[in-house]
């Protein structure tokens, strides 16, 4: 799939490195964890042990997601080891290849979601969800626009008249290619009047680089989740805009884009998918051990405390969600020109 070829996007060069020694890292202690697997005698011990993959960094959307579900596995006695183990890199898309090599592995499991669609779109990956085992959807997350709280922009009316105004100069930051965070932005483009490939974007590795770069007037505004910035909303030194549902969310006091006129409801799902090649049994394992996972009172302790919503799904209508969501995101890059 082509690149719009007038897209500017910016990478930090230390964060490229250190992205680079994480993959490094998180290869190897993965391939150590099959190893270990593979020499466990059954392969199927998931209530045993369990990895569990974020394909990101720690402190990002998948990480939170994973580390929540670890607790919920641990403190509810479902599994008795479950580690996290973290693969950053390509918008999730080299977690997702590890993923795809693990042939028949059924103790380990890797959370997924709408930004490694936009990934695989965006970096030509060679592995997609199709290579791997839909096991069920968690929740939904919420982006949301922000920009510094001394920025003379006070809401969305000022913010793309700023952006209108030229925008190869009004840098907006979010996160790795492809993600939802520069799908909204795309969109946002698009029902402004900007070219998506005049978008000056700038992809960070997370939530703490973004709201860093706003502070420091690296960039001019963002998306991004809304427990990545909420922090810095509370304490007032980010405004937060609009909020990126299809309707107003309850725990969020913001408006959505929808509701201030553009036609852009993006929702971050999260979801949790497993290596090909594993028996019936123990895919319904897993499954089973997810829903157990999402009924714990830390569970819904997690969804209330990062003001997820609830969208559960289990196999095979994850699975029908997946496809939608895949023709969905392809349809959105094909449009803006990828």
């Amino acid at each position: 799939m082509a690149h719009a070829p007038r897209t500017t996007v910016h990478r930090t060069g230390r964060a490229g490195v250190l992205a680079i020694l994480g993959i490094l890292v998180g290869a190897t202690v993965v391939g150590a964890a099959v190893t270990d697997a593979a020499t466990s005698g059954t392969g199927n011990d998931a209530r045993a042990r369990l990895n569990l993959i974020a394909p990101a960094g720690a402190g990002g959307g998948w990480d939170t997601a994973a580390r929540e579900l670890q607790t919920s596995m641990r403190s509810s006695g479902i599994v008795n080891n479950p580690q996290v183990v973290n693969i950053p890199g390509a918008g999730g898309t080299i977690g997702l290849s590890q993923v795809a090599g693990m042939e028949g592995e059924a103790s380990t499991m890797m959370v997924t979601g709408i930004t490694m669609l936009g990934a695989i779109a965006i970096n030509s990956s060679d592995s997609t969800l199709q290579d791997v085992t839909p096991i069920a959807r968690l929740a939904d997350d919420y982006d949301v626009v922000v920009v510094p709280a001394d920025s003379p922009i006070q809401d969305m009316e000022d913010l793309i008249e700023a952006w209108t105004a030229n925008p190869a100069t009004f840098a907006f930051g979010g996160g790795s290619l492809g993600s939802v965070d520069q799908m909204i932005i795309s969109q946002l483009a698009r029902e402004s009047g900007i070219s998506p490939s005049d978008v000056n974007y700038i992809a960070y590795s997370g939530g703490a680089e973004l709201a860093t770069s706003l502070l420091s007037g690296t960039i001019k505004a963002s998306v991004s989740g809304n427990t990545d910035f909420a922090p810095q909303v509370e304490s007032g030194s980010l405004r937060a805009l609009a909020v990126s549902a299809p309707e107003p969310v309850e725990s969020i006091d913001l408006p959505t884009l929808v509701e201030l006129g553009y036609d852009v409801s993006l929702t971050n799902w999260r979801g949790i998918v497993a290596p090909p090649g594993i028996t019936d049994e123990q895919r319904t394992e897993l499954e089973t051990i997810v829903s157990e996972a999402v009924e714990t009172p830390e569970w819904q302790s997690a969804v209330e405390r990062n003001q997820w919503t609830d969208t559960f799904l289990v196999g095979d209508e994850f699975s029908r969600s997946l496809e939608a969501e895949t023709e969905f995101v392809n349809g959105i890059w094909a449009e803006l020109g990828y």
